[in-house]
């Protein structure tokens, strides 16, 4: 026996204008910053991320599969991160203590001093294209909001959370 079929509401004006505009966010974004930290500091954003998470770890070290998520990759696509990082002597690779199957990516001090010079170019560009744009709104409110959007699609991208 088919279900009754639900009718539901359309979105209101400005919801419908608020799901679009976070949508083109949600693209453009990581676009400009990638393309301000590639031509400024001579890094990928993935690289950056990549390394940020890895200097906030214990023992600067994280397993494969949390780093990918911290960084909201697949683990290919963190493999291939970590690989153009290991190539320049910023991170190691370490099999896993606890099981002996996985592997941790490890950040070196090359790779801390790397994130360290990178960091100013990443948060001019952060203030330029987000901060600078919400003058007088409540950011603890914001991130809030964000967080329960974030925690209702999915697994947390943070391993701490």
């Amino acid at each position: 026996m088919p279900s009754k079929e639900r009718r539901l509401p359309p979105l209101s004006p400005t919801e419908e204008e608020f799901v679009r505009e976070l949508g083109r966010v949600m693209m453009a974004l990581p676009r400009v910053v990638d393309t301000d930290m590639t031509r400024d500091a001579g890094i990928a954003l993935s690289e950056y991320t990549t390394l940020m998470h890895l200097s906030e770890a214990p023992c600067r070290h994280l397993r494969m599969s949390e780093l990918a998520a911290a960084c909201n990759l697949s683990l290919s696509g963190m493999t291939r991160v970590v690989n153009r990082l290991e190539k320049q002597g910023l991170i190691q690779r370490a099999k896993c203590d606890e099981d002996g199957r996985g592997w941790n990516a490890v950040l070196t001090d090359s790779g801390l001093e790397r994130l360290e010079r990178a960091w100013p170019t990443h948060l001019v560009s952060v203030r330029r294209h987000i901060l600078d744009h919400l003058g007088g709104h409540d950011l603890a409110h914001l991130t809030s909001a964000l967080r329960r959007i974030a925690t209702a699609s999915g697994p947390p991208c943070d391993p701490g959370a």
